[in-house]
Parts: C-alpha cells; structure tokens; sequence
C-alpha cells in the first residue's frame, strides 16, 4: 500500500483537498486532527505540555490551543518542544491506522500534515503532493475560517515553509489558488497513485 503525503502552508486547502481524495474513495489521515485528539487523550503528552507551558497549558482537563499556540509561534525553542512531544506519538499512531487501512485492502492512503517536511514526517511515504496558494488568498481564506488576527497568520506561516520551498522538495503540485479548478488535479493523480 502506497503512502502518500499532502502538505501545504495554513490556509492552502488541505482539508478541501483531502475532502476530494475521499470522495474517491482514499483514506486520509489528518495529521492535525489526530494530534489534536491526542493532545486531548494521551496522558503522558498531557504531563510533558504542562511541564512545558505550565498549568495554563489545559483549562478544566480541556487542552488550551489559544494559549500554546501564543507561545509557540513567536520561540522557536518552545515550538520545537512541543513538536519533540507531540510528533512522535502521531508517527506511532499513523503507523497503526496505516496497518488497518492495509488490512482492508487499501490501493494508497493520504497523509495530511501542514508541517510534513519540517517535522520530518515525510520519511518513509512514497510520494508528497504540495499545494500551492498565493500568500494572499492564504490568509484571506485564514482570517474569514479562523477569525485570528493578521499578525497571528503571519507568525504562523513565517513558521512554515515556503510554497517554493515544499514545491521543491514535493513530487506533485496542486494549484488552489483559485485560478485552475483543483477537482480535475486530484482525479488526475488517484489515476497515477492507483496505476502505480
């Protein structure tokens, strides 16, 4: 079974793309989602985050996104702690979906992640596909979703790689830019992904 990586800056229509690549019948696991469930469920990363960001890291059991994600986005140092926390129980947490999903005879899966080449979760899948976005339609789609303040964008994706960058490293590119309908791009490559 063929492992497939998705990645692209916030805002670059991950979701969206992965909507699509499930209609057609492919299991995407997405990255953020689980780790997201994790952070909620897992007791030992719980422990390690309010190690980190001390108590105010979860309020009433509940984890408190809003006050890590401002600590996070302006110390790299902090980020790259929650990151060594976090990440390595996604990888062990994809690994079984991954198992699951082989098991009920699927052709290819897709492995949704915002962070895919800076977190070093693309090794080990068999292909990555980017999705590239003007910066401006990015944060527009961000600021209307999110309801976040610009500056708070910015440190976001000034935390990420580059469109040019992740193209560079990536073996297929998505336009989302609104320009070039992205429906057709996905059918064109489940084509390739299910001839392989």
């Amino acid at each position: 079974m063929k492992k497939i990586g998705l990645t692209g800056g916030i805002g670059s229509g991950k979701s969206t793309i992965g909507r699509i690549f499930k209609t057609l019948g492919i299991p995407v696991y997405d990255s953020d989602k689980e780790a997201k469930t994790l952070i909620q469920t897992n007791s030992e990363i719980k422990d390690s985050l309010i190690s980190i960001f001390g108590e105010a890291a979860f309020v009433r059991g509940q984890y408190n996104k809003e006050f890590v994600s401002q600590h996070v986005f302006g110390d790299k140092e902090k980020l790259r702690k929650l990151n060594s926390v976090v990440h390595p129980e996604v990888k062990k947490h994809f690994e079984t979906w991954c198992a699951e999903k082989s098991e009920k005879g699927a052709m290819y899966i897709i492995k949704e992640a915002a962070i895919l080449f800076e977190s070093g979760a693309s090794q080990g899948l068999d292909s990555v596909i980017a999705i590239n976005a003007s910066e401006e339609v990015r944060l527009a789609r961000v600021m209307n979703r999110d309801r976040i303040e610009l500056s708070e964008i910015q440190k976001r994706i000034n935390n990420q790689l580059t469109d040019e960058e992740r193209s560079s490293r990536a073996d297929y590119v998505i336009d989302n830019s609104g320009k070039t309908l992205v429906t057709p791009q996905v059918i064109g490559l489940d084509k390739i992904f299910r001839a392989s």
